[in-house]
């Protein structure tokens, strides 16, 4: 359970893609203290004779995820809060990173990820460093849940300071986004709205939001938000997300102007071709590499056929949209991504109307190979964050 002979990248089931993706999206946030790899190494371990039953991925993974709880609450319970706080935060991601294979989801699914959530507030209630704010951005006449990661005052002058616009991607969410990476970015100066948009984490499964291809609108809510808070400079507010999110980001900021910079976490450029190709492979018996279960797609756009989710999915083309960014702009893509191919990367980058754009793509002997980097976290995460650091200039 170590990889794929022929990629030295790391792989813990490298017969199964989806299940591999899933454990390394819990595992990349072990730099930022989300996960404990021996904890999550039993879970594969507990699994390991049962690679593609996602009932038992569920359980082992929720099994974990109550353990740790627990310590957490016993240490809570005696005044120990900093190692509660600790306990939490993994549970939380223990728990989501079971969860994300529930189609349809369960009574008992949902109750999970509602429980991961408040855990994850329960910590952030403790942490100090760095501090993160449960917020909700007005939004559509409801509004949408987030985690305002407040920048360090260390780091930051006593003036208003810059803030990054995070949104999800396909599949994941706010409290596994904190893991990659924010307090790094929070300790650079630069605040972090991480955002559940519509299609996405609470958004989907409590507010019956689904994915719309106007990310403009909400994206145009979350710097309005920023905007009007004082501790928040508005010519330095910037937007990214990862995955799907190379869909999100860019659209958002070729539209709202007012967004200082974007970044595309992994490029994305017509939404409905992937998934036109996917499906008619995937009738044929064509194992493909996922994220998730196919079904995710109808749930999270709020359709009950393939269908209906491909029309909806006529709108996610970024053609004719990205030529009208003007501001600065960074993509980043692993060049053996197995979901996005790096031509659709290279399309993207090529129509940025931006003058001011970066392309960095990540080799295979280097690190951050896959998609998104999950791999690699931190190759990603860093090479990020000097960026952004060099364009929205905290501390000045």
């Amino acid at each position: 359970m170590i990889g794929r002979k022929e990629d030295p990248a790391f792989l813990y089931f490298p017969t199964n893609y989806r299940w591999s993706m899933g454990l390394l999206i819990c595992l990349g946030a072990a730099p930022w203290t989300g996960v404990e790899i021996d904890e999550v190494h039993r879970v594969g371990r507990a699994l390991e004779d049962r690679i593609g039953d996602d009932a038992a991925w569920f359980e082992e993974w929720t099994r974990m995820g109550d353990k740790i709880a627990a310590r957490g609450r016993e240490a809570q319970a005696k005044g120990h809060r900093l190692t509660a706080a600790s306990c939490f935060m993994r549970a939380t991601r223990y728990y989501q990173t079971g969860e994300r294979f529930i189609h349809p989801r369960s009574e008992r699914s949902m109750a999970v990820y509602a429980a991961s959530v408040e855990l994850f507030k329960a910590a952030a209630a403790i942490i100090r460093h760095p501090r993160i704010e449960p917020v909700e951005v007005p939004y559509d006449g409801t509004s949408l849940p987030a985690l305002l990661v407040h920048p360090e005052p260390a780091a930051a002058a006593s003036r208003p300071a810059p803030c990054m616009v995070f949104f999800d991607g396909f599949d994941v969410t706010k409290e596994l986004q904190y893991g990659y990476g924010a307090p790094d970015l929070a300790a650079r100066g630069i605040g972090c709205l991480i955002v559940d948009g519509p299609g996405n984490g609470e958004s989907v499964r409590f507010r019956n939001l689904p994915l719309i291809a106007e990310t403009e609108r909400y994206a145009t809510a979350a710097y309005e938000y920023l905007s009007a808070r004082r501790e928040f400079d508005p010519r330095r507010i910037g937007v990214m997300a990862l995955s799907l999110g190379g869909y999100y980001a860019p659209r958002a900021a070729a539209l709202e102007p007012r967004f200082a910079c974007c970044v595309a976490w992994g490029a994305q450029w017509d939404y409905h071709a992937i998934w036109a190709k996917r499906l008619e492979e995937l009738a044929s018996g064509k194992v493909l590499s996922l994220s998730v279960p196919p079904e995710h797609l109808q749930w999270v756009l709020g359709v009950s056929s393939q269908a209906a989710a491909l029309k909806k999915l006529e709108a996610f083309r970024l053609d004719g949209i990205v030529q009208k960014m003007t501001c600065p702009f960074l993509l980043l893509h692993g060049a053996g991504d197995e979901q996005i191919p790096l031509s659709l990367a290279e399309k993207c980058f090529a129509a940025v109307g931006s003058k001011h754009k970066t392309f960095k793509v990540f080799e295979r002997e280097e690190g951050g190979f896959h998609h998104c980097q999950v791999d690699n976290v931190t190759i990603g995460v860093h090479y990020m964050w000097d960026w952004i650091e060099d364009v929205l200039k905290p501390g000045t």
